[in-house]
């Protein structure tokens, strides 16, 4: 029996060894190959895109840059696979510089040509490497000397909390920007928005921090702001005996009015309706509307009302009314 196991695992050693031997060498010319594939694929000459930073050098300390010290063109490189792929993994690209002074016009805007800037990044190319285009055919930038004035900031986008709240105010912190622009403009600038904003479904108070909008040759300061939407949830409440009084009545008139009070119904919210009472609200009738349409009824209108509420509506349309002459009391 241990003749006969030794001999098996004489075979069976002896059949590994051939099929690891026939692997081991598979395996060698599989990895050659490849290496020639990728040999002779490195050698083509390839086209790709590449972003190259472009730096705006020598500002003066007095002059505002209303667009970024720094933006990017896309450049694109022909070459051997080889030299691209150093460019991507090597991380070598070139970063050019252009000077303020050589492009700045007197109109607060600057525009380096396509050609300038491919100039500048040959210089820094190795001499097999071409440019076959250069995007955008020139970079702008804006600048001014200070001038500047205060916008408020608007949210921008869809916030929308889940029934039945609703957004019942917006704080911003801050609440306004200072805007760097050419004076012209300044002048269409009213307002600043935040980049659009997409939130929904939501219940409590929001906060959310945001950057502002980009304006194309204005400066933003700050650029970040906070965003609280304050909720609350709608419910439809009542107002009741409010006081009518009567205006533009002529000199010795007296307004009365049967019933002399009146109910107003609205939607509001709940934490708006807990801080509201009757002198919040003013019901009136105009002298001038009755006189020229004399009738034993006169129309009523809620003059005043709070903001934030909502589908406002009298209890009554119409009153019957007198209209008296005002008595002075005797003199003793």
């Amino acid at each position: 029996m241990n003749k006969s196991g030794g001999l098996g695992s004489l075979i069976r050693n002896f059949l590994f060894s051939i099929v690891n031997k026939e692997f081991l060498i598979f395996l060698f010319f599989l990895a050659l190959s490849a290496i020639f594939w990728l040999q002779m694929t490195l050698n083509e000459t390839y086209e790709k895109e590449y972003r190259i930073a472009v730096r705006l050098t020598g500002v003066p300390k007095n002059v505002v840059l209303t667009s970024d010290e720094y933006d990017t063109v896309k450049v694109t490189l022909k070459d051997k696979g080889l030299q691209l792929l150093y460019f991507n993994y090597a991380q070598n690209l070139p970063k050019i510089s252009v000077s303020f002074s050589i492009y700045a016009q007197a109109d607060g805007h600057g525009a380096v040509p396509a050609a300038d800037i491919q100039k500048l990044v040959y210089q820094q190319l190795p001499a097999s490497t071409k440019i076959t285009s250069v995007k955008p055919e020139r970079m702008e930038f804006f600048y001014n000397y200070g001038l500047h004035k205060k916008v408020p900031v608007r949210w921008m986008g869809n916030v929308v909390p889940e029934s039945p709240c609703f957004i019942s105010h917006v704080v911003y912190q801050p609440d306004s920007v200072d805007v760097y622009a050419t004076r012209q403009r300044l002048d269409s600038i009213t307002e600043v928005h935040t980049e659009p904003l997409n939130c929904t479904n939501f219940r409590d108070t929001l906060h959310i921090v945001s950057r502002t909008e980009r304006i194309r040759g204005a400066k933003i300061v700050p650029n970040k702001l906070a965003i609280s939407f304050i909720t609350d949830i709608l419910t439809e409440e009542q107002i009741t005996d409010i006081p009518i009084r009567g205006i533009h009545l002529p000199k010795g008139k007296v307004l009365r009015t049967f019933p002399s009070k009146a109910d107003v119904s609205f939607v509001a919210g709940v934490n708006l309706f807990r801080k509201l009472s009757k002198n919040d609200f003013s019901i009136v009738v105009d002298y001038n509307e009755i006189s020229k349409n004399p009738s034993d009824k006169c129309p009523i209108h809620l003059k005043v009302f709070p903001s934030g509420i909502s589908h406002a509506k009298l209890s009554v349309q119409m009153v019957d009314y007198l209209i008296e002459e005002e008595t002075e009391d005797a003199e003793p």
